[in-house]
């Protein structure tokens, strides 16, 4: 389903440098190319922002994120994953969930995720979820379990219809993070969504400089011209970024280094924002 003879596993395993020994299709090699593709490969809609198609094949994704070391949004980083996973031997299927990180809006169905059955167990796989996201796998079949990465703490709880949330522990209280339903999504699905994310005017990432990554002591965010450092205790600190510091700061806290095209593409639209 997710084309992962197409994959070339050994470039992607060196991209995300991965180095746990023999791959089997068990529980703990799953947790260690989740963390490992999570803390290489940062999140960014810069080609939403540049008016670029977002091709979703695994050959597209494979050159973008691996060969020129890009970063990706959510359909390119968990089609990624799932094609990694699946050459390994894994079960893989797609969901559909909505984000609650909003308010109390009902968003539609947008981001992409993914669920791993290993030994007949299901955990959720998501390396597209940005600075909020799990960096491990969260188990699905035991709702309300809390699961602690590093520094920050994860579970799962249900809803009716089979609903599952996933939720994040910030400040002593749980925060929903999105929402998803039993049923499976394929490729074909993440297309529609793709093409929704990427074009419509109402979509978050059109029109703006958004890139992210969840590492372990802090999660960055750098959303327009602001940068926001969230801490495990639940403390954001933000800051204004200048147009001179951005293409360093982006190498330097986000492991994201342009081409000299997309450099110049991308100053040229951050002075718009001014």
């Amino acid at each position: 389903m997710w084309s992962g003879d197409g994959l070339d596993l050994d470039a992607y395993l060196d991209r995300i440098g991965w180095e746990g020994g023999e791959l089997r299709a068990d529980l703990a090699t799953l947790k260690s190319v989740h963390r490992a593709h999570t803390g290489a490969i940062a999140f960014e809609s810069l080609d939403v922002l540049f008016g670029r198609t977002v091709g979703l094949d695994v050959k597209t994704v494979e050159d973008k994120l691996v060969g020129e070391r890009r970063g990706g949004y959510c359909y390119e980083q968990n089609t990624l994953l799932a094609a990694a996973l699946e050459r390994i031997g894994f079960e893989v299927s797609g969901r559909g969930a909505r984000n609650r990180t909003r308010g109390d809006a009902l968003l539609a169905v947008t981001h992409a995720v993914l669920v791993v059955t290993v030994e007949g167990e299901p955990w959720l796989c998501d390396a597209g979820f940005g600075w909020q996201g799990p960096r491990e796998p969260v188990p699905l079949a035991r709702p309300g379990v809390e699961v602690r990465q590093g520094k920050w703490v994860f579970r799962v709880r249900e809803e009716a219809d089979g609903v599952l949330v996933l939720c994040a522990s910030r400040e002593g209280a749980w925060r929903d993070l999105y929402a998803f339903s039993p049923q499976p999504y394929h490729p074909v699905d993440y297309e529609v969504l793709n093409h929704y994310s990427s074009s419509h005017r109402s979509s978050a990432f059109v029109g703006r400089v958004i890139v992210q990554y969840p590492g372990d002591s802090g999660r960055l965010a750098l959303v327009g011209r602001q940068l926001s450092r969230l801490s495990p205790d639940g403390r954001v600190e933000r800051r204004e970024v200048p147009e001179e510091e951005l293409l360093a700061l982006l190498g330097r806290e986000f492991g994201l280094r342009l081409s000299e095209r997309d450099a110049a593409e991308l100053l040229r639209m951050y002075r718009a924002e001014d």
